[in-house]
Formats: C-alpha cells, sequence, structure tokens
C-alpha cells in the first residue's frame, strides 16, 4: 500500500511584523532575513508531509518581486507540492502586508528541495502527495520539469565546484 498525503496537510503558515533592525539602507527587509524566514516555514512543511526529520538539499530560486517595508507584515505560506522517492519540493509564498492600509502584494516566491532522513541518517521514503486545488494541480503538474532542471543544475554546480577546488587566492 502506497502512503499518500494531501497537499493541505503539508500547508504551513508563519508572519511578522517588520522592524527597523530587520531592514537594509533603503529601509526595505534584508533579504537575507527573508531568506530565513523561507527556509524556516518550507522546513516545517516538508516534516509535516515526511512525518520526520528533513534536511534543505537545495533553494532552486527565491524570485524577490516586491520591496517589503518597515511596518509591514511578512506573511508566508509553505507546501509541499510534489515528492520523490526521499524528497519533496516545497513551494513558499510570501505577502507583505501594509499594516496601516491593508493593502497586500505578493513580494516573492520560492522553490525549495527537503530529504527526509531516517533514524540511520539516511534518506528515506516519503509519502506521495495528492493536490486538490487548481493552485496545489498547477504546481505539482510544473515539478517534474522543475526537478530536471535542478539535476542539470546540481550536476553543472559540482563541476564548477570541483574546477574551483579549494585553494584560497592568496595561497601558493
Amino acid at each position: 500500500m502506497t502512503i499518500q498525503r494531501f497537499v493541505r496537510e503539508s500547508r504551513t503558515f508563519k508572519a511578522s511584523h517588520v522592524l527597523p533592525p530587520d531592514t537594509n539602507n533603503h529601509d526595505t527587509l534584508f533579504g537575507g532575513r527573508l531568506m530565513a524566514h523561507i527556509d524556516d516555514v518550507a522546513a516545517i512543511s516538508a516534516m509535516k508531509h515526511a512525518r520526520g526529520p528533513v534536511v534543505t538539499a537545495s533553494t532552486d530560486s527565491v524570485d524577490f518581486l516586491q520591496p517589503i517595508r518597515v511596518d509591514n507584515e511578512v506573511a508566508l505560506e509553505a507546501f509541499v507540492t510534489w515528492t520523490h522517492n526521499t524528497s519533496m519540493e516545497v513551494f513558499v509564498k510570501i505577502v507583505a502586508e501594509d499594516l496601516l492600509t491593508g493593502i497586500r502584494t505578493v513580494c516573492a516566491t520560492s522553490f525549495l528541495t527537503f530529504v527526509a532522513i531516517g533514524e540511520d541518517g539516511r534518506p528515506t521514503p516519503v509519502p506521495k502527495v495528492v493536490p486538490e486545488t487548481e493552485e496545489e494541480k498547477f504546481l505539482h503538474d510544473g515539478a517534474e520539469k522543475r526537478a530536471e532542471k535542478r539535476k542539470v543544475r546540481r550536476k553543472d554546480n559540482k563541476h564548477l565546484a570541483d574546477m574551483l577546488g579549494t585553494r584560497r587566492p592568496w595561497e601558493p
């Protein structure tokens, strides 16, 4: 019997008030701060799906679409869109809300891949994911193509790492 879980079972939300220490010299949220929020909410989503420990295998993309400003709420929504044997693709949508006007904007999107880890510290199988809504089906339908691009990118990056090596520029 194949174990399955619905996308909705992995859906996770996180919200935070953007304050001055969270921002850069443009009074917008530090990109790195947003990336930490993204990895956190995506990992929770992946753990809900796998019902066990996970590790981040890749952050495929973080597309910053609009700035997030001081006194905005930054709200993240994450869910598993696709699964392979031991891996899960997680989509994160980031919405900023101006807390004074109520205007909301999709300010970023992201795709990440997580691998489930078993008690032996090795990758372990995950349940298949079942999309239900149009949005979930749309993201699920495009996932295999994104996974193929991920494989090619990973191979290219391994080659690049081998070419660059570990020598520091100032070392002989």
